[in-house]
């Protein structure tokens, strides 16, 4: 099925004519908002045509699994790649209206559709080989784009960034060639019997170096100190691409390999890690004062709870890990571009300098709301939705410590997300901007394609809560595929 190719054919497509036409920033704009678009379609289509036929695969190159390159597409991974699109279009409309796409040379537009190559890439790739490919493409663009137009700061912080995720990429290649060496193959599909026939030392020992890597991709206890050092630092566009959807990516690949390679001897480790993750990135969101940092910090803590459904390791608890994931991606997303609409209008993001945005910004205060409260995990948004349905997967399998940790992560994230309403839409602040400083001042007005942008993804954060059942019922599916490993093999190998 050729169509299953489209997602990752189209950026790259997209990337190169960009490329070309870097002397005409309007025309760039126009072909990079055209090639989402169409990656986001044809994920869509894509959806569609697996949700109701199943699995699909396609060799690339006429070699026929396992030998040749495998792009395979399930429920789970054709679920993650749409929410993804959606985001990454969306924010391409909002980096248009901030204009962070002037600085020259002029390749932001080439850099951001390679990484949504990228990410389609991993969510589609059918062996572990070119998951490393996919996550080199992913991270290279993101070194661009984290450091262009960049001064001393963000190259100091961009650097963290870089030297942690080549040391993850270092252990991913050397597990992939463990892997090769043991087995003789990468292919996930042919992996399934081959990795039960290595005895169990080697098998827990290459599982854990794997999980390990994509641990530190999802930014999971304890290798999450990289982020939110890395992340406040670039322009807000893309680091509201890099919160949405990179740490995301981490887990999908952790959701795939533990359940490819079926590693339930890990599930303990995994459910150590989760809640030591949740509660330590609320708490280090509660000690900042800067809006971008509170959000990274969230990023940490809400990364746990998908954790937490992936090591229950049952039908409802990769169900609710998948269901958090579609919620959080466009949620996370969105925080951030409103924290780059408070920033581009009054100058600031610091927590202390800002107050009464209700009043002189209304409609920034609106588009905060939504996603505060979704994330927040507030019925009736899709963060209740998706805690819900984890926490009652760890009720289900009687895993008491991790769910009370996930709802001491939950109320701490209610009072942290109240503190960022108090402080920048309530009260007055200590030390104004100068945005700010006559409080009888016009009603400040972001920029209207960032609005519109914002709005947008706000809508697609409410399609969860409204379309509730059948997106459930789709990760139910989706965990029942991601369990039911024989369908996988027979789906790719011939």
């Amino acid at each position: 099925m050729s169509l299953v190719a489209l997602p990752v054919i189209i950026p790259v497509l997209g990337a190169a004519v960009t490329l070309v036409l870097s002397r005409w920033l309007t025309l760039q704009r126009v072909v990079g908002a055209i090639a989402l678009a169409g990656t986001l379609a044809s994920s869509i289509v894509l959806l569609i045509e697996v949700e109701s036929d199943g699995i699909a695969a396609l060799d690339i190159g006429g070699w026929e699994a396992p030998v040749g390159i495998t792009l395979v597409a399930d429920l789970a991974a054709t679920m993650f790649l749409v929410i993804s699109m959606a985001v990454i279009f969306l924010v391409h409309i909002y980096s248009i209206g901030q204009e962070c796409d002037t600085e020259r040379p002029r390749i932001f537009h080439p850099v951001y559709l390679v990484l949504a190559a990228g990410v389609a890439m991993a969510f589609l790739t059918g062996d572990f080989f070119n998951l490393f490919v996919a996550f080199e493409v992913m991270l290279i663009a993101s070194y661009v784009l984290i450091t262009l137009g960049a001064g001393q700061q963000r190259i100091r912080a961009g650097m963290t960034y870089v030297v942690i995720n080549l040391l993850a990429s270092t252990l991913f290649l050397t597990a992939v060639g463990l892997i090769y060496g043991a087995t003789g193959t990468v292919n996930m599909a042919d992996l399934v019997t081959k990795f039960e026939a290595l005895p169990e030392g080697s098998r827990v020992g290459l599982g854990v170096l794997l999980l390990a890597v994509f641990a530190i991709k999802g930014a999971i206890f304890p290798f999450f100190f990289w982020l939110p050092d890395s992340y406040p630092t670039a322009p807000i566009s893309v680091t509201a691409v890099f919160a949405g959807l990179l740490t995301k990516v981490g887990i999908y690949t952790m959701i795939r390999t533990t359940t490819i390679l079926d590693l339930d001897e890990i599930q303990p480790l995994l459910l150590i890690a989760a809640g030591i993750t949740m509660v330590i990135g609320v708490v280090g969101a509660i000690a900042q004062d800067d809006i971008k940092r509170i959000l990274s910090f969230h990023i940490i803590s809400q990364v746990g709870y998908m954790l937490m459904g992936l090591a229950i390791y049952t039908v409802a608890g990769l169900a609710g890990a998948v269901l958090y994931v579609v919620h959080h991606i466009p949620v996370k997303t969105v925080l951030f571009l409103v924290g780059g609409l408070i920033e581009h209008t009054t100058g600031t993001a610091a927590l202390h300098r800002l107050g009464g945005l209700v009043r002189r910004a209304p409609v920034i205060a609106a588009l905060f709301a939504v996603p505060a409260l979704s994330l927040a995990g507030m019925p009736p948004f899709s963060g209740f939705l998706a805690k819900l349905s984890v926490v009652q997967a760890g009720l289900s399998a009687e895993q008491w410590a991790v769910v009370a940790a996930s709802l001491v992560a939950s109320l701490l994230t209610i009072f942290s997300m109240s503190k960022i309403w108090a402080g920048v839409f309530w009260g007055e602040p200590d030390d104004p901007p100068p945005a700010l400083a006559d409080p009888e001042g016009p009603q400040l007005r972001p920029p209207r394609l960032m609005v519109w942008s914002t709005a947008a993804m706000v809508g697609v954060t409410l399609i969860v809560p409204i379309f509730g059942m059948a997106v459930f019922d789709l990760s139910e599916r989706a965990a029942i595929d991601l369990l039911d490993r024989s369908a996988y093999v027979e789906a790719v190998l011939p």
